[in-house]
């Protein structure tokens, strides 16, 4: 069998038990032992979006959230960065 001819995985939402596909690369890092420019990386379903982010943002580790490349949250989509401290998406 050919790379060509394996099944790709599904990227699996990060969430405890979750088994969705996720949609959602939420980068972070912690200030206390991360240099500034490292990112580490929570994948998130739709459902577990808000959940994840809002865990990272209470610590104050979130840095950015961006849809994977090829999911199909990126139609319409504009890079950003987000959310912003303090705020929530609804």
């Amino acid at each position: 069998m050919s790379d060509a001819d394996t099944p790709t995985q599904a990227l699996i939402c990060s969430a405890r038990g979750c088994r969705a596909p996720a949609g959602w690369s939420l980068r972070w890092n912690n200030p206390r032992i991360h240099q500034p420019e490292r990112r580490k990386t929570w994948l998130a379903c739709d459902a577990h979006r808000s959940q994840l982010g809002d865990f990272l943002t209470a610590r104050g580790f979130l840095r950015e959230v961006a849809p994977l490349a090829g999911s199909p949250t990126l139609d319409g989509w504009t890079p950003t960065t987000e959310p912003q401290l303090g705020e929530r998406e609804e």
